[in-house]
């Protein structure tokens, strides 16, 4: 039997009834059993400043070595402007610094997103991507989960109830976990 795999993931929304976070509850509910997925909350993780990257908030501490202990992240972005939102940016600017002190580098990673719009964070997605290359991190490119018009398959109570959704869903994390099997191998 293969060892258990540490997936961590967050969300870039700190919304309370976040379409994304509700995807990330999905997708603890689905991971397969050789997978803990944990939530990480990035409520709390003060504005990036250098002058302060050496001695970070203790909310930057407990993220990077939530990072660390994880074999594999699970980013859920919601789409602002065309891009990710700056609680996102501000956690992985964050996450990886000081230079040469990332606690993102090496890591693989799957992406997914919720939005009321019919695109379903596709354009955050993309500039996401270009955000895991420069921080050398190693997405997952198939299947691409971009849940359009959430808040018609996610229910009052948070929960995904869209069955073709929380199917894309687990065939992520079924994916996620063969490329980070596939990585850990070499």
């Amino acid at each position: 039997m293969a060892s258990r795999l540490s997936i961590l993931g967050f969300a870039g929304s700190l919304r309370q009834g976040s379409f994304n976070r509700a995807i990330l509850r999905a997708a603890q509910e689905l991971a397969p059993a050789e997978v803990e997925l944990k939530i990480f909350d990035l409520a709390g993780i003060p504005p990036f400043n250098q002058d302060l990257e050496k001695d970070p908030a203790i909310q930057v501490k407990e993220f990077k070595a939530a990072l660390r202990a994880a074999d594999a992240l699970l980013i859920a972005t919601p789409e602002y402007n065309f891009s990710i939102p700056g609680v996102l940016k501000n956690a992985l600017d964050c996450a990886s610094r000081p230079y040469g002190d990332s606690a993102l580098d090496g890591k693989p990673v799957a992406l997914m997103g919720a939005s009321s719009g019919m695109l379903g964070t596709a354009r955050a997605q993309y500039h996401l991507r270009q955000c895991c290359v420069f921080l050398n991190m190693f997405p997952l490119n198939r299947p691409e989960v971009m849940v359009p018009h959430a808040h018609e398959k996610i229910d009052a109570q948070g929960r995904l109830t869209d069955a073709a959704t929380r199917e894309k869903i687990a065939e992520l994390l079924q994916a996620l976990v063969l490329w980070t099997r596939r990585l850990q191998a070499g």
